[in-house]
């Protein structure tokens, strides 16, 4: 027998289900019998295996075959088919066994051999990396926070921050990871990132790594950039608490890697304190190459360096070394040495390769009109090489590394490498090297086209240079026509 208060709530129960709406209960109904269909084919799938034999079960795990852990690679792919360099790749290399003008290293300031005099006495990059690795062994075997900081890599960032007229600087042991380990310390889930389309695969990296909201501009182009800014402004006019949380960030390059073309900083710092964003600034194709004094597209322009809330940096290109840094404000500055993945987790920088970048800054401050060099000879070969008929030039005359890529595509991105493959291949017949850009196909946000890629150098002559031209223009010829 039921007691009075379990016959209550039954009339309760029964009172509610009477006064429920209709789709209610439809939706409650429908709910039961879709959960107990589920429970039966479970229930059946588990019988219908337990009905294999033994010998049947083994047979399956005998014809099961598991996916490729990476797709196939043909034996033919470029990167497995790599040309093969004997000797410094400086001025003239040696690759395959063939002696070349090399236009392909980004050896811009020629710092790989370049000697400085003083004193009476000649000293150079070699030199002093002899000199610290006899002092300090060959690596450090520890990350900055680990004892892995040396009295060099201080020295180090106290020039480069002295040299860039900013307040401190940091050095990474990886010019890749510098940029892509910069942004993520700063930028984080539910920031916001306006990014050019053309930016390199560092940044795109860092920004993956980082999490937050990405939204491309058109290159170059800051019309289209205000559009996304003015869309984010009525967005966060809806929703000011979480406004005042959201960082924005705008991330472009000095120099671009992948076009040759030059950012157009004054515009880009209007935009910066019209919409309240922060502005990172990845130079290393700039760095050592734009500015009377080579600090770059800041002094290019003639921009007050406290505009830019971070600059980033390779060694690799024109310091001749290993490595890369960031340089701005003391307090910006001092967040990476805490928060930058590639400083707090990898070794530190070599002391022989922060020695050399020493000796690099030490050239470059006592050789300024290098950089006047350097920027004439781009102009040279980039105006040599107009009209070649078949191949377009792609970059600034001031870039020492553009690109020249098919007036017109065959449609078919396979068929354009090999086309460029083969410009490249009888130029190193004519003991000229060159070399293809390369991309990962899959992994790139918004891929380039196919190119060729061309790197200046101040030690290349003029002959050298209009030989080169010559050359390409030959080959090209007789390739595309």
């Amino acid at each position: 027998m039921a007691t009075a208060t379990e016959q209550w709530v039954l009339v309760e129960m029964v009172q509610a289900l009477y006064e429920a709406p209709a789709y209610h209960l439809i939706l409650e109904g429908i709910l039961i019998l879709w959960i107990i269909r589920l429970l039966f084919s479970k229930t059946y799938k588990l019988q219908e295996r337990s009905d294999l034999t033994v010998k049947e079960k083994e047979e399956l795990i005998e014809e099961w075959q598991p996916e490729p852990l990476v797709p196939p690679v043909p034996k033919d792919h470029p990167a497995l088919n790599y040309n093969i360099v004997s000797g410094p790749p400086s001025h003239k290399t040696v690759v395959n066994g063939k002696e070349c003008i090399n236009f392909a290293s980004f050896n811009f300031l020629g710092l790989l051999d370049n000697p400085r005099v003083k004193y009476n006495s000649c000293t150079s990059i070699k030199a002093a990396a002899l000199a610290s690795l006899k002092k300090y062994g060959v690596g450090t075997c520890g990350p900055r926070g680990f004892y892995g900081t040396f009295d060099v890599h201080l020295d180090l960032e106290d020039r480069l921050a002295k040299f860039m007229k900013t307040e401190e600087a940091i050095i990474y042991s990886y010019g890749f990871a510098t940029i892509a380990s910069a942004i993520p310390a700063y930028s984080k889930r539910g920031d916001i990132v306006f990014v050019d389309r053309a930016a390199c695969f560092a940044i795109q990296k860092g920004l993956q790594a980082s999490r937050s909201d990405i939204k491309l501009f058109k290159h170059n182009d800051m019309a289209d950039l205000e559009r996304l800014l003015k869309e984010q402004e009525i967005e966060d006019q809806k929703n000011p608490r979480k406004a005042r949380v959201t960082r924005r960030f705008i991330v472009v390059e000095g120099l671009y890697m992948n076009t040759g073309t030059i950012c157009p900083l004054p515009e880009l710092v209007k935009l910066k304190y019209k919409y309240k964003a922060r502005i990172f600034l990845e130079e290393s194709l700039s760095f050592g190459v734009l500015g009377e004094h080579g600090r770059g597209v800041t002094e290019h322009y003639g921009i007050n360096i406290d505009d830019i809330d971070l600059i980033s940096a390779n060694m690799e290109n024109a310091l001749a070394s290993i490595g890369g840094f960031c340089c701005g404000r003391s307090f910006v500055i001092d967040h990476q040495r805490l928060s930058g993945q590639g400083y707090c987790f990898s070794a530190s920088l070599p002391p022989l390769l922060a020695a050399a970048a020493i000796e690099a800054l030490n050239i470059m401050e006592e050789n300024p009109g290098i950089f006047a060099v350097l920027k004439e000879k781009c102009g040279q070969i980039h105006k040599a090489l107009q009209g070649i008929s078949g191949l377009k030039v792609v970059g600034e005359s001031l870039s020492p590394a553009f690109h020249l890529q098919l007036e017109e595509s065959t449609g078919s991105r396979e068929q354009d490498v090999r086309l460029l493959q083969e410009i490249v291949d009888q130029c190193m017949n004519r003991s000229i090297a060159l070399t293809q850009a390369r991309y990962l196909e899959k992994e790139e946000k918004c891929l380039p086209p196919p190119s060729i890629r061309v790197v200046v150098t101040v030690e290349q002559t003029e002959e050298e240079l209009e030989r080169a031209a010559s050359t390409i223009k030959e080959v090209a010829q007789a390739v595309l026509l």
